[in-house]
């Protein structure tokens, strides 16, 4: 017997994630960041076990394939590319195409024009770096940010090119970096770079500590999705850029 149904025709606030297959921090940083009411759902795009300028602009190839992984059926408000330094070494604009060419969505950031959305929020001029890799991968993002006239005078890096590794660096060390990077002088807040970095729990000890604004990949990813989406943040974020 063919039973009949109705369709539910509620129309639920859904947030995409592109998520790199070799992070393993990004999703529940966002499950923490982005609000309840918001359906968030996630698909992988192939990434090299190291990072490097060419498996950055390798993942160019694969985006539109994952994007179109997320459900056909949902309609997005937005979705996200996680991932800062293959923004800066593929281009933002080129990510939004790529991702559109998958996915129905009115929008598409990435942590790059999140930070600069978030900086342009706060008045943020000038950036203390904390970057886990090579310098060749943290000069490209450097670049993209002074193009954007966001200076990052101040850089530390712990130059790890591994991401099962990115992913294991201990929060002291982070917290370490970001005060080593503040210490120099000449910045109006510090920026602790990639999606693999565990970085949330450090923030509001960091802006204590520091008096400036600690901003962090996943944090400004999680806060420009949630403005894209018009939905509010999670309420239990107290950092500068959730005020």
């Amino acid at each position: 017997m063919r039973l009949i149904y109705d369709l539910d025709t509620a129309d639920r606030t859904r947030i995409g994630l592109v998520v790199l297959q070799a992070d393993e921090t990004i999703e529940r940083d966002m499950r923490r960041l982005l609000p309840r009411e918001a359906e968030l759902l996630v698909s992988r795009v192939p990434s090299g076990d190291h990072l490097t300028t060419e498996t950055l602009r390798e993942m160019e190839r694969h985006l539109t394939a994952a994007a179109s992984l997320l459900p056909r059926g949902a309609r997005f408000a937005t979705v996200g590319y996680g991932c800062t330094s293959g923004t800066a070494e593929i281009g933002a604009d080129r990510i939004a195409e790529r991702v559109r060419a998958g996915v129905e969505t009115s929008t598409v950031t990435e942590p790059v024009s999140a930070l600069i959305a978030a900086c342009a929020h706060l008045g943020v001029a000038r950036l203390a770096l904390v970057s886990p890799y090579v310098e060749s991968v943290s000069a490209r993002l450097r670049a993209v940010l002074a193009d954007a006239g966001i200076d990052t005078p101040n850089l530390v890096s712990f130059e790890e090119p591994v991401e099962a590794n990115v992913a294991r660096i201990a929060p002291a060390s982070v917290e370490a970096a970001a005060v080593a990077a503040a210490e120099t002088g000449g910045c109006d807040a510090v920026f602790l770079s990639c999606t693999n970095l565990r970085t949330l729990g450090a923030i509001e000890a960091l802006e204590t500590r520091l008096g400036m604004p600690v901003l962090s990949s996943n944090q400004v990813l999680g806060w420009h999705l949630c403005r894209l989406a018009g939905v509010a943040p999670a309420g239990d974020a107290r950092w500068r850029l959730f005020r």
